[in-house]
């Protein structure tokens, strides 16, 4: 697989990884990350791992949606939402992995030009080709 990257952006870790800090490399974000209580941690105020890539995934595949309506002839009808539950946990395995589930509602399409337009984001939303071979994206598509 190759990639022609057009953006890049970076950011470090700095601290205990999942009980530190991460910032941007422009300086334009910085947050305190906290181990949630599930995972051992105090839980309490600040972000993780799965917390930035829901809001990532999320905003990747409602912008992604546009562009899979144009593929389709279509548009993205106002109002539309994607919301992302990201979860992790041991593997059976070994070691830990990430499960993903995504609710994308579609006011005024109907059910099967909604479903059609997810299946054909889904292989376009760089989030979903990142994870497609590891993780089984769960999706609820409302309209």
């Amino acid at each position: 697989m190759s990639v022609d990257a057009k953006y890049k952006t970076s950011a470090t870790a700095t601290g205990g990884g999942r009980d530190g800090k991460t910032s941007l490399e422009d300086g334009s974000l910085s947050l305190q990350l906290v181990v949630p209580k599930e995972l051992g941690g105090p839980g309490g105020d600040g972000a993780n791992p799965e917390k930035l890539f829901a809001l990532g995934y999320s905003a990747c595949f409602l912008g992604a949606l546009r562009v899979g309506a144009q593929q389709l002839k279509t548009k993205v009808p106002e109002g539309s939402t994607v919301g992302a539950t990201i979860g992790i946990g041991p593997r059976s395995e070994g070691g830990f992995g990430i499960t993903a589930a995504l609710d994308v509602y579609l006011p005024g399409l109907s059910e099967a030009d909604a479903q059609k337009l997810v299946e054909v984001t889904h292989d376009i939303c760089p989030y979903s080709n990142a994870i497609k071979a590891s993780v089984d994206v769960d999706f609820t598509v409302r309209t």
